[in-house]
Order: C-alpha cells, then sequence, then structure tokens
C-alpha cells in the first residue's frame, strides 16, 4: 500500500457540483471581457502560489508516491511557471485582432480573426503528472477567458490537496473552482453541458468522455497515451541514446504517457546499447534502487501488479530480464528493468507499460521495423537516434506520431512553442503555448464593410448583364 491510499478522497455532492457549474456558468461574460492586464494578474497570483507551496507540494507527490524532490521541481513545477512566463509575454498578441486579407471581390470591406473563449471549461487531470497535467492546462483555459472546473485524480490524493488549497486561495469559484472525487463525481462532471473539456488520461478513459461529450457537442481536447517507440540505428551514439533513453525511461518510474515504450536497436549494436543502459541505470540509481532517494514508486499496489503481470508473463513466453526484475508489491516497488527476446503478442508489447519495464529488440532491416510500428496505434511520440538525416527524414516521413524527437526523448514537452498532443488513438488537439490557448477558443470570423460591395450588383432580379459580371467574377477573381 502506497500513503495514498490511506488518503481516500470524498465524492463531491452532484448538488455542489451543479451550484459551481451554475455560479460560473452565469459569469462567464464577465471573465471573458477581462482585459490582458486581468488575465496576467491572475496568473502571477497562480505562479506565485505555486511557488509559496513549493515544499508543500514536494512534500504531498513523496507521500504520493515517494517522488524525489529534484524531480518534482524538475516535471512539475518547473513546466507550469515556464508555461505562465511564456503565456504572460505572449498573451496581448494573442488576444489582438489577427488581421487577415480581404479578396477582391469583397473589396470595400476587412477581415480579422477574434479568439473568444468556448466558455464555461471543464480540466481532467491524471495522476502521473497532478500538478503539471492540472495547472498547465489551467494557465491556458485562464489565458483564454474562460471559467474552469478542475477535475483531478483521486489517485493522488495529497497533491489533489495542496492543489485545492491553492486553488482556493488564488481563485473566485465563480471563475475557477476544483472539485475531488472519483468516478461518481467525473460522471456527474461529464452529465453537464461544459463548452469544452480537456482531459489527459488513457485512451479507454478517454472514450468515455468523448461519449460523454458528443450529448451536448462539447469540443474536446484529449491527451491520451499508447506506446511511444524508439528506433536506434547503426549511426547513433549509443552510450549518448542509452543515457538518455534511460533517463526518459525510468523518470518517474516510467508512468509516463511520453516514455519510451519499447526499443528497436540495430543488431549490431544491441549488444552495446544494452550494456551502456545498464551501466546508467546503476549511476542513476545505484545497486539496490528501492534505497535510492531518486527513485520513484508507482502510484499504487494495483498498479505494480499490474506491471508486474507484465513482466510474469513475458517471462514465461520466453522473454529474458536482462537487468532489475525486483518486484515488491507491499511497497509499490519495481526496480527497473529491461526485457529482451520479448514476443510480439505479449502484454508487455500489446499494453502501454507505464511503469518501468523496458523491452528492447533487435532489428536489421529497418522497412520490417516501420511495418510493425505502423501496424500498432498512433503512438502519442517516437523517437529517431541516428546522425543520417535521411534516415531520420524517412522515418518521419514513414510513420505517424503526436511528437518527434531526434537524438533525445521526452523534451520536445519543454518546449512551449511546440504543439504537444497525439493523433487519433493518442489524441486529439493539442496544447502548450499559442496551442493551448487556441485549444480553449473559438476563432470567430468578423468581416466589417466599410464601402458599398460589388457583390450587391449581383443580387436578384438575374439578367443577361448580371450572368456576364457573375461569369467575369469566376473567371477572374
Amino acid at each position: 500500500m502506497t500513503a495514498s491510499t490511506h488518503h481516500m478522497i470524498q465524492e463531491t455532492p452532484k448538488e455542489e457540483i451543479n451550484r459551481i457549474f451554475e455560479i460560473q456558468k452565469s459569469n462567464q461574460f464577465e471573465v471573458a471581457n477581462t482585459t490582458v492586464k486581468q488575465r496576467i494578474a491572475k496568473l502571477k497570483k497562480l505562479h506565485k502560489a505555486v511557488l509559496k507551496y513549493r515544499s508543500a507540494i514536494k512534500e504531498a507527490m513523496y507521500n504520493d508516491f515517494k517522488k524525489h524532490p529534484s524531480e518534482v521541481d524538475l516535471i512539475e513545477i518547473y513546466p507550469v511557471t515556464s508555461e505562465i512566463k511564456h503565456t504572460i509575454s505572449h498573451l496581448r498578441q494573442w488576444m489582438d485582432k489577427h488581421e487577415v486579407s480581404t479578396p477582391l471581390a469583397l473589396m470595400g470591406s476587412s477581415s480579422y480573426v477574434h479568439y473568444e473563449p468556448k466558455g464555461v471549461v471543464l480540466i481532467i487531470s491524471p495522476w502521473n503528472f497532478p500538478i503539471n497535467l492540472t495547472f498547465a492546462p489551467l494557465v491556458s483555459a485562464i489565458a483564454a477567458g474562460n471559467t474552469v472546473i478542475l477535475k483531478p485524480s483521486e489517485h493522488t490524493a495529497h497533491s489533489a490537496a495542496i492543489m485545492h488549497t491553492i486553488v482556493e486561495e488564488v481563485f473566485d469559484p465563480k471563475e475557477v473552482a476544483l472539485v475531488q472525487g472519483g468516478i461518481q463525481t467525473a460522471q456527474n462532471l461529464l452529465a453537464l453541458p461544459f463548452n469544452h473539456i480537456f482531459f489527459t488520461g488513457a485512451p479507454s478513459i478517454g472514450k468515455i468522455v468523448m461519449t460523454a461529450a458528443a450529448k451536448h457537442l462539447t469540443s474536446v481536447t484529449l491527451e491520451l497515451g499508447g506506446k511511444s517507440p524508439t528506433i536506434v540505428d547503426q549511426t547513433a551514439d549509443i552510450d549518448m541514446a542509452a543515457r538518455r533513453t534511460a533517463w526518459g525511461k525510468f523518470l518517474n518510474t516510467g508512468q509516463i504517457c511520453i516514455a519510451p515504450d519499447y526499443i528497436f536497436v540495430h543488431e549490431s549494436k544491441k549488444k552495446a546499447f544494452l550494456e551502456s543502459l545498464k551501466k546508467y541505470l546503476k549511476a542513476f540509481y545505484g545497486d539496490d534502487p528501492s534505497k535510492e532517494g531518486s527513485y520513484a514508486r508507482m502510484v499504487n499496489s494495483s498498479h505494480c501488479t499490474r506491471v508486474k503481470n507484465y513482466i510474469d508473463q513475458a517471462r514465461e513466453q520466453g522473454a529474458e530480464i536482462v537487468y532489475g526484475g525486483e518486484t515488491d508489491e507491499a511497497s509499490a516497488y519495481i526496480s527497473p528493468t529491461i526485457l529482451t527476446n520479448v514476443p510480439m503478442d505479449s502484454d508487455v508489447m500489446k499494453e502501454e507499460v507505464f511503469g518501468p519495464v523496458l523491452p528492447v529488440h533487435g532489428f536489421t532491416d529497418l522497412e520490417e521495423v516501420l511495418k510493425e510500428i505502423n501496424a500498432r496505434e498512433k503512438p502519442l511520440a517516437l523517437y529517431i537516434y541516428s546522425k543520417n538525416k535521411s534516415t531520420q527524414n524517412y522515418i518521419i516521413q514513414n510513420t505517424r506520431a503526436g511528437g518527434t524527437c531526434i537524438n533525445h526523448n521526452g523534451v520536445h514537452f519543454y518546449n512551449a512553442n511546440l504543439p504537444f498532443g497525439g493523433s487519433n488513438n493518442s489524441g486529439i488537439g493539442k496544447s502548450h503555448g499559442w496551442y493551448g490557448f487556441e485549444a480553449f477558443s473559438n476563432p470567430r470570423a468578423i468581416l466589417k464593410q466599410h464601402l458599398p460591395n460589388a457583390l450587391e450588383k449581383l443580387m436578384p432580379p438575374y439578367n443577361d448583364f448580371k450572368q456576364k459580371l457573375i461569369d467575369l467574377t469566376i473567371k477572374w477573381f
């Protein structure tokens, strides 16, 4: 049992959820009409509060899954503070009229796009990065001028509690409110006619969210997961590829939607790659990772059991553990584990691992690798280690993925100028920076007529002369 399972979250009563929704609904135009200055002031208040509660956040995350305080800074605090700073520095430009040109046929008018808020929005966040994946979308929603209800995961109760404190301190509930609870609370929220829902989590739950949203024709942003592959070719810097993969995979005990899920390494480099992986895992987490404070735990014992079953089943089917493999369900501990000779039909190759287990496959023919990747659902990320530009481009052009790093993994998440999100099974829509602002906005087309319009000459009744004008318009404009 991890600490979080002792700290049970109460469901928020349905009446309370409906009450918050109604006050936000009636207040949405007031929030929508806030100025750049007012929105920036809100973001600054949130920034200040996140820093004020920084040590409390670290303590909560340690209680939820023994996350090291430095790791909390790197993957929970920094993504939120950098998102806030990026948004503050660009918000005036985003909120401005986006002028567009007007075709000759509509001479005498001007046109622009006005980004208006969607209205009342719901953000449902997951347990693996509770602070980061609750507050970063909140930044975009506030920037776009929406009222917001947040629903964090019940699996990380300590983190949810500290976020509750922050939200209550910073915001009026008629602008931003956080409701706690499990499945019942989520169902009660999803029954409401929100103007947009932003969900981060598993594809299976994403389908439930989208089904509920469809009843109200509510737009959705779905940040989902999937099995993100890594390809390491014969030209790659093997030591670097192993170091970065060991970091990207075993950070947060592999409980990351963009973690490298399985690896294809060129057969000629496989042995060297495995040796380097082991070397770096030892350097990062010592001989016994259970005693090393830098190594986190699974979020709870049931997730620990799920991943342990992947290892056990793969072994029964002939897979070999070349590193790690120790598990302790009582403390939700699984050591960093590397598997080879893993059958493609084993669960660890079919399901998203979402834990510290890395299957490594050798390859000689890149075409076979791409065939294998493309036979699966589109991943949230795909990673390429290669010094060969044409190989890099070939892989990008002949695969599909939400995002890709070349000679690294996971770090694209940190660039607020890049869209973050998946495609189909790995997600719908994008977040971060401008793309997050856009997700929570409706681009409203505005055309303003200044002078008489030539089109007026073409109004009924129709005759031969008007037909000639129509013919000329079609030919020349």
